[in-house]
């Protein structure tokens, strides 16, 4: 038996297969090659077709299904990672209505804002864990305030993540932790927040039917199955946000375990077995993967919106042509650490949570054009984001979360050895890498949801350290200088 995990980014839609009695990856596929277009008509706005979503994994799907040792006869159920806090919406015939409004769209920050106000701040937190802040709850309000018309045709609202379930069974349904994560879900209550619906005025009807993040959600509809060579009725028996679901993919499931991930945008991901909440809510609480009204597992999502995409974005600027992202490793790697003082601020991707939902825009500074060269500039780039993550880490650390050591995959800018020294340095914490991501993590949940894996420890058995990332010593010093000038040069650009 096999078992097929989908992740579906903002960058790409990824598809992978693992082996059930092993847990080793039989074979991956992604689509499109390079970046997904991100629908950006005004500074604050980031939309995507779903159905473009769709198209990409479908061919995915059957790239996978192509190679050598991969039928669709095998696969046993099908697990669903997809990036968080977006909006989808259809109507009664399951059409989309309109573009989703993405993650990192933040023209629901005012929206999201008021409520707290009017809401109280000591409710929301306490209830809720977050301000409603810009996430789903409260970009469905911006839909019902700004266009009307299309709010009017409204028959259910979905996450990305449901969106992909519907498509392939015809079902719509959701799981706590999609509901946690869009904020609707409050956790003193253990139920759906009928203070939030009643505030935004939202109908009880548009919410999706709950189903359990681990087990049979909804099956395989006969017409998908023959589209891309499955059987009909297998079934989607996990189902979690990228996030939540990259510290499942590295069997981060207890208190005090964390995980972090670099992709398109770049996250740490603590687990507490209590009600946590940052009281400037910088930070973000939702339902972690595991997480049951009987036993309590939150996941404490730090969140830097800009990190793979200012990768990118760099690449495309120096010339794809000229450089790959292993030769813009490599350049780093010829600077020194500190950058020669060039600092990078890769807040260019929307509204930052950790910055009090403030959108200051990327900055390079500190060029002197008689000193500094493209290496500089490549590695303050990294090192920005290794800074980044560090801002925000100190804040999980208010909150009485410590680690020593961080998982992540062996993906995105972790395979930057610039990067990850950086973090681990700035963090005095070691930092050991998988062969996992999301992908493979979602085709492990769909196994364990199958009841296919006796147990967590049976399910990844697959999962395999590659390499341990300690901190440099000697880079300390030229590494907590320049951070102090980064950050108080963030405070000036905040205070602007």
């Amino acid at each position: 038996m096999q078992f097929l995990g989908i992740d579906l980014g903002s960058s790409s839609v990824k598809v992978a297969v693992i082996d059930a009695a092993t847990g080793e990856p039989v074979t991956q596929a992604q689509f499109p090659e390079y970046e997904m277009e991100i629908i950006s008509e005004q500074p604050d706005r980031a939309e995507q077709e779903p159905e473009l979503w769709f198209s990409y994994l479908k061919k995915a799907i059957k790239t996978a299904l192509s190679a050598d040792g991969v039928s669709g006869e095998n696969i046993g159920a099908i697990g669903i990672s997809y990036q968080m806090h977006g909006l989808v919406l259809v109507d009664k015939q399951q059409k989309v209505i309109r573009p989703s409004i993405i993650w990192c769209d933040s023209r629901a920050v005012e929206t999201g804002d008021k409520a707290e106000k009017d809401l109280g701040e000591k409710w929301v937190l306490t209830h809720l864990l977050n301000s409603p802040g810009n996430f789903t709850a409260s970009k469905l309000k911006w839909v019902k305030e700004n266009e009307p018309e299309l709010y009017d045709r409204i028959y259910k609202f979905m996450l990305p993540g449901d969106y992909i379930a519907m498509r392939l069974s015809g079902k719509i349904t959701t799981t706590i932790t999609g509901l946690s994560e869009g904020i609707f879900w409050d956790f003193d209550k253990n139920e759906i927040s009928t203070e939030l619906l009643q505030y935004y005025g939202f109908n009880p009807d548009m919410i999706p039917d709950i189903v359990d993040g681990f087990g049979t959600q909804v099956v395989l509809s006969e017409e998908l199955a023959s589209e891309l060579g499955l059987k009909a009725g297998t079934p989607v028996t996990y189902r979690a946000g990228d996030q939540p679901n990259n510290a499942f993919s590295l069997n981060v499931l207890n208190p005090g375990e964390v995980a972090a991930t670099a992709g398109t945008s770049g996250v740490v991901y603590a687990v507490a077995d209590k009600k946590v909440y940052d009281l400037k809510s910088r930070v973000n609480v939702f339902a972690h993967v595991n997480h049951t009204k009987e036993i309590s597992r939150l996941g404490v999502l730090l969140c830097v919106n800009g990190t793979g995409i200012q990768y990118a974005w760099l690449r495309r600027l120096m010339g794809t042509d000229r450089f790959s992202y292993p030769a813009l490793n490599e350049l780093a790697e010829s600077a020194q650490p500190g950058s020669e003082g060039v600092l990078c601020f890769p807040f260019g991707n929307g509204a930052e949570r950790m910055l009090g939902n403030v959108n200051p825009g990327a900055r390079i500074t500190n060029i002197n054009f008689n000193i500094h060269q493209d290496k500089h500039i490549v590695r303050a780039a990294l090192e920005g984001v290794a800074f980044s993550f560090w801002y925000g880490m100190k804040v999980i650390n208010e909150m009485g979360i410590h680690t020593n050591i961080i998982r992540a995959g062996m993906a995105n800018l972790f395979q930057s050895s610039v990067f990850a020294k950086t973090l681990a340095t700035m963090c005095d914490a070691e930092i050991e890498l998988y062969n996992t991501d999301g992908a493979i993590g979602a085709a492990r949940g769909a196994g364990l949801g199958l009841g296919f894996y006796s147990s967590e420890d049976e399910a990844f058995k697959g999962l395999k350290k590659v390499l341990s990332v300690m901190p440099e010593s000697n880079w300390k010093n030229n590494l907590s200088e320049n951070y102090d000038k980064w950050e108080n040069h963030l405070m000036n650009i905040i205070s602007e």
